[in-house]
């Protein structure tokens, strides 16, 4: 696979909140949002998606969310108002005047897709990725589970999921602070807009991923919609090259 360059560029949101994107390869836009905890480099660069697409003629725009990766992440609770992630990827959208380009995220990324369709958002293609219906539809459970692991740091049993979870914050060297107060931005999305959701889609997910419930109930919801099952678990599954083929794939058909 080729090597492509990666440039990186800021612009200032909506509240005024400095925030980071990445862009790898030419053509066609596809902006990609990455996950919980994790950043742009992490979910898309790291492993080779973005090379992949890019392989294929695609311009790759991958943002790294507010409280993430090389985004300001301020501590002032006022900076992180409901669907604050959303606005954030809408004025992406316009700062970089992008009328035709295709739209994908993975587990936050997806749900932050959602809000952004649900909010008026026009990409001709869409791609969910490690996202279930429960998590789209009742964003407080998982939250929740969050909350637990961020404010009980450095007191879990080595092994468990809440180890796992706290081990990847380290490895992305999140700001815990910052990161819980993220949690105040989910809005759940009503089962009614997600299945308004006319673009063509393609659902992805591991074979072991029941994080947010699941998928493939996202997928039938939705009247293009498509489901693709990868190897893998919630963690697992990004790391796996079969997630960035199913992309491709579905954005080369």
């Amino acid at each position: 696979m080729a090597s492509f360059p990666t440039e990186t560029h800021h612009f200032t949101s909506f509240d005024g909140v400095d925030l980071a994107w990445h862009e790898v390869g030419t053509g066609r836009p596809v902006v990609l949002i990455h996950g919980y905890f994790s950043n742009a480099f992490i979910n898309w660069i790291r492993y080779g998606h973005a090379a992949m697409l890019a392989e294929r003629g695609f311009r790759l725009i991958l943002p790294d969310l507010r409280a993430h990766g090389e985004s300001a992440k301020p501590h002032d609770p006022a900076a992180y108002p409901p669907d604050a992630l959303m606005r954030d990827g809408m004025a992406l959208i316009a700062h970089l005047g992008l009328t035709d380009y295709d739209l994908g995220g993975y587990s936050l990324g997806a749900r932050t897709v959602v809000r952004m369709l649900a909010n008026g958002a026009a990409p001709r293609r869409v791609v969910l990725a490690g996202m279930g219906l429960t998590g789209l539809e009742k964003t407080g459970g998982r939250g929740e589970y969050f909350r637990r692991v961020l404010t009980n740091l450095g007191s879990f049993e080595r092994g468990s999921t809440e180890w796992m979870t706290e081990a990847f914050l380290k490895t992305t060297k999140g700001d815990p602070e910052a990161l819980l107060l993220i949690l105040e931005t989910f809005v759940d999305t009503p089962v009614e807009a997600i299945g308004a959701i006319v673009q063509p889609t393609v659902v992805i997910s591991g074979a072991e991923d029941f994080d947010n419930g699941s998928a493939e109930e996202i997928a039938d919801l939705l009247p293009r919609g498509s489901f693709v099952e990868i190897p893998g678990n919630h963690m697992s599954a990004v790391s796996r090259p079969e997630l960035g083929q199913a992309i491709a794939e579905f954005l080369g058909g």
